[in-house]
């Protein structure tokens, strides 16, 4: 391989690492629980195609300007000083002129191929990340990622609207699960990297209330999502697989959180993280599930 082509290859993982794709991917997976919970089975395939490439371009496009903004932040923590526009594998214009290029063009192929509720929602999604989470809460306000995780609560409420046309009240339910469990998701990852936020001056709420608050708080809104979630299925919109998934999920997940606060250590938050991620993809599989088997 020449000096030019790895140039290019490095150039491309680059922008790659600048999308977040960890973060497209789990996005994408609440988006397609929206799409079979409106489709009441398989959604059309030009609908989810389009709404996992707008999707993907929204959420890339998002997390370029986050990496802009925070290059800062990003500098003095460790877990991020290497990211590309810390490192200098991409300027900091071509980040910011990035984001908002592939967000106008996320925009268009919502209003184009779906509707106008689908698109707004996307931008509104971008804006409210990098505004009012990171240029606003996340550096004042240790409530930042509760108000924040708005954000990426709205992708399965795009699934769903991208095939109605219209918001209801499953949509809002979607959005909530998502809102809720994020916070003790990013949570167990602050007290892992609670030292790493002080540094930053970030007022994650480790760093502000200490350890032991910390877990409590997770704590609460474990068992509040399992109470959530049980509720959405009252509602109707879901059924009996969707109910002894999230209900199983929900009970190991309050355990993690339960044996993270009972010890006088942290070495319980990555287990509890790791596990937050999967309780997520179960949540959105039974839904998708659900839409397929009626019991």
């Amino acid at each position: 391989m020449t000096s030019e082509n790895t140039l290019h290859t490095n150039l491309i993982q680059s922008y790659v690492a600048l999308t977040k794709p960890k973060i497209i991917l789990m996005l994408l997976f609440t988006a397609l629980g929206g799409l079979f919970l409106a489709s009441s089975g398989v959604p059309d395939m030009t609908t989810t195609l389009v709404v996992l490439a707008g999707g993907t371009l929204a959420s890339a496009g998002a997390n370029a300007l986050n990496q802009f903004f925070d290059r800062d932040i990003d500098e003095a923590m460790t877990r991020t000083s290497n990211r590309p526009v810390v490192s200098g594998a991409i300027s900091p214009t071509h980040a910011v002129a990035f984001g908002i290029i592939v967000n106008l063009i996320a925009f268009i192929v919502f209003l184009y191929f779906t509707n106008l509720l689908s698109a707004a929602l996307t931008l509104s999604a971008t804006l409210f990340y990098v505004f009012v989470y990171t240029l606003g809460l996340k550096r004042t306000s240790h409530q930042n990622i509760v108000i924040g995780g708005a954000a990426g609560a709205i992708p399965p409420m795009v699934g769903w609207t991208a095939v109605t046309g219209s918001l209801g009240l499953a949509p809002i339910y979607l959005f909530a699960i998502v809102f809720f469990w994020t916070p003790p998701h990013f949570w167990a990852l602050a007290l892992m990297l609670k030292d790493d936020y002080a540094k930053a001056n970030v007022p994650m709420l480790p760093v502000v209330l200490g350890v032991k608050e910390t877990k409590k708080a997770i704590l609460l809104y474990t068992i509040l999502m399992l109470a959530l979630t049980t509720m959405f299925y009252t509602t109707g919109a879901v059924g009996m697989i969707y109910l002894i998934t999230s209900f199983l999920a929900g009970v190991v997940f309050i355990t993690y959180a339960w044996r993270l606060w009972r010890q006088p250590d942290i070495l319980s938050a990555k287990p509890l993280y790791l596990y937050s991620l999967l309780y997520i993809a179960l949540i959105f599989l039974g839904i998708m599930l659900d839409s397929l088997i009626k019991i």
